[in-house]
């Protein structure tokens, strides 16, 4: 087989199942399992997949700058930001991750809302500024795939604050690998931040549904729900349930 035709049947194998496992995979094309490694580094490197230990996971596109995000699944962004909406008090203290995802939120927040929001994003934060919100911005150093603030200085900020609610913006959400993301220092800013709020949630559009990325930010037991676009009865539903995942379906 072609590495051509070894590429799009490996692709396939991904959408359809979810995951490869690369000596199950070898035995049953009847090829080396180190010709199937070689295939999946190679997606790997092209952020196509995500390499795990024995074989690979659906990259999420998620990952995509920050100006393309924009325009991936915004039907979806805009139905878990209502849904995420419900969630909150009128008088809320609450922390918005950066991302596309939390920016639907802020969309879809009424201006008359009397709460706080803090938040590590600049454009969260700017976005904001039309609310009769109480708004608090963490400084740090920015980075520019996310536009959120992290690293050392971030972290330390956010050990002051404390907070209702923290909607959390990852990657990925997979029954494996639980909740990722693209970048360690961006994954540890928001563990610091969900360390600091009664409540986390996870804002689950349809893109990030079944993906993964390269770095953990938290399992999927250890926050109090995930905004799922995604139908009640499904396979991947089912299968993050069975994870420990408690799942709050946008319809």
């Amino acid at each position: 087989m072609l590495a051509a035709a070894r590429r799009d049947l490996l692709l396939e194998r991904l959408r359809r199942d979810g995951r490869i496992v690369a000596k199950e995979l070898a035995a049953e094309l009847g090829l080396s399992e180190d010709s199937i490694r070689r295939d999946l580094r190679e997606l790997d490197a092209a952020g196509l997949a995500v390499r795990v230990y024995g074989g690979a996971l659906p990259a999420s596109p998620a990952v995509a700058d920050y100006a393309t995000r924009t325009s991936v699944a915004p039907e979806s962004k805009h139905r878990v930001a209502a849904a995420a909406l419900t969630l909150v008090a009128s008088d809320a203290t609450i922390i918005l991750d950066g991302g596309t995802t939390t920016l639907a939120m802020v969309h879809v927040l009424p201006q008359t809302f009397r709460g706080t929001v803090i938040t590590h994003s600049p454009t969260i934060a700017a976005a904001l500024v039309p609310h009769d919100v109480d708004v608090f911005l963490i400084g740090g150093h920015i980075f520019g795939h996310s536009a959120v603030a992290c690293g050392a200085a971030a972290v330390e900020a956010a050990q002051n604050i404390s907070a209702d609610l923290f909607f959390l913006g990852v990657t990925g959400i997979h029954p494996e690998e639980g909740l990722t993301t693209g970048n360690a220092d961006e994954a540890a800013m928001k563990r610091a931040l969900a360390a600091r709020a009664a409540d986390t949630y996870v804002l689950g559009s349809e893109e990030k549904i079944g993906t993964a990325s390269r770095y953990r930010v938290l399992p999927l037991d250890a926050v109090s729900g995930i905004v799922i676009d995604a139908d009640d009865d499904s396979t991947i539903s089912a299968d993050l349930r069975a994870a420990g995942a408690m799942l709050l379906h946008t319809a």
